[in-house]
């Protein structure tokens, strides 16, 4: 038996930055999560213990940390791209960079300086680079919605086991995770992200569900058919179960009014929708 190493790759997970921009009396905030991971000509250091090869994940923590300084933080796909590019074009060793950066939104109260936590989703980006290529993924999560009506569920397969009742009338509620792959890494990131959420906002509000399937379905196809740099959305989104409060033990009747929103055990849908006609991009999702 031959005993070999396989696929591997290192770097510093989780490096979190907060990055104040001050235009005089007024601050613009940045919060971000920065993991970077590297792989390339690197099996010594695991076969023989050798870090010739080796940058310290210290080292890329304070990179990110340095390019926050002299960079600054825009559009966290921009800021994903230059510093995986840094590491693959810096390090001879470095044949792939990823770098995965996670944004958490602030609001302005008053003033300019005061700012409370958006308590929305988190943006999240998605990058690789490396060997004459380059992917961008970016995504969200996080996004909780509702429907109250307009969301059936009926028809469905049966079996020994099954005591669920058929419904022409229940509330829809997921949290949503979401990532599309652009077909290119030059776009108008804060732009195309914006326009990602309302067609994802859109479709789920405007979509008669008869299953949260085709309600994710939906939502994929309208930010492929709205925006012509994105190639593939990949959603995942678990049933919310909200279940009708029994009262007649009260004397009263439950016409669709009192919930009791359930947190667990709950169904999980996950699916993709592309560009039949795109390149397959698998290392990109990793």
């Amino acid at each position: 038996m031959a005993i070999v190493l396989g696929p591997n790759r290192y770097g510093k997970a989780e490096t979190r930055v907060v990055r104040v921009t001050r235009d005089g009396a007024t601050h613009r905030l940045k919060d971000v999560n920065v993991s970077v991971s590297l792989s390339g000509a690197m099996e010594d250091v695991h076969l023989t213990g050798d870090n010739a090869a080796v940058l310290p994940t210290d080292s890329q923590k304070n990179t990110v940390f340095a390019f926050a300084k002299r960079h600054g933080i825009g559009a966290i796909e921009d800021f994903g791209l230059l510093l995986a590019r840094h590491f693959v074009e810096s390090r001879p060793a470095v044949g792939h960079a990823r770098v995965e950066i996670h944004e958490y939104g602030w609001n302005r109260i008053a003033g300019g300086h005061s700012f409370v936590r958006d308590g929305g989703e988190v943006r999240t980006a998605l990058v690789h680079s490396g060997g004459g290529a380059e992917t961008v993924v970016s995504g969200l999560t996080d996004l909780v919605v509702l429907n109250s009506t307009g969301s059936e569920f009926h028809g469905f397969a049966r079996d020994e086991y099954t005591t669920l009742e058929p419904t022409d009338d229940r509330v829809l509620a997921t949290a949503v995770t979401a990532r599309w792959r652009h077909r290119g890494t030059d776009a108008a990131w804060d732009a195309s992200y914006r326009a990602a959420r309302d067609a994802l906002l859109a479709a789920f509000a405007g979509t008669h569900s008869l299953s949260l399937q085709q309600t994710l379905y939906q939502m994929g196809r309208r930010v492929l058919a709205e925006q012509d740099g994105i190639c593939e959305v990949r959603l995942s989104m678990p049933n919310k179960h909200h279940f009708l409060v029994d009262l007649e033990p009260f004397g009263m009747k439950n016409d669709n009014e009192v919930y009791f929103a359930a947190d667990r055990p709950y169904g999980l849908i996950e699916g993709t929708v592309l560009d039949d006609g795109a390149p397959a991009a698998p290392s990109a999702w990793n």
